[in-house]
């Protein structure tokens, strides 16, 4: 009896190995096998997210680079007031000048004989000086 007892118990304890043998066996496999569901489930959404930001990142980059572009832009047109000041000024020194010229002209027409001349324009003609300079 006692020989069918220790039988038995050798039976269950090699039974118990076998089992945990197994198990320790396939538990790489089966947690391979979890993984590559989880990977076949998520992936295909992880892949939309990628190709979403990468068209986000670059419609921010067109956008980043107009808004620079912009701002150079209004920069270069401040420092451009001096240009515009001194193109004022040479303007107004231009009809200063030409109205001279047209009063000195004026007045040497009327010291010699009136003759009609094209450099000269019609008295009823209406003047360039009276343009505004605003």
């Amino acid at each position: 009896m006692e020989d069918q007892e220790m039988q038995l118990k050798v039976r269950r304890v090699t039974d118990k190995f076998t089992e945990s043998m197994y198990v320790l066996a396939n538990e790489p496999s089966v947690a391979l096998y979890r993984l590559q569901e989880h990977v076949r489930r998520s992936l295909p959404e992880l892949v939309q997210h990628k190709t979403d930001m990468q068209s986000w990142e670059e419609q921010s980059q067109g956008a980043i680079y107009s808004v620079e572009y912009a701002c150079s832009a209004v920069k270069s047109m401040t420092n451009s007031s001096l240009y515009f000041k001194n193109i004022d000024g040479l303007l107004r020194q231009a009809i200063s000048m030409k109205e001279q010229i047209s009063n000195s002209q004026g007045r040497s027409l009327h010291d010699v004989t009136p003759s009609p001349s094209p450099l000269v324009s019609a008295p009823h003609a209406p003047s360039t000086s009276s343009l505004p300079l605003d």
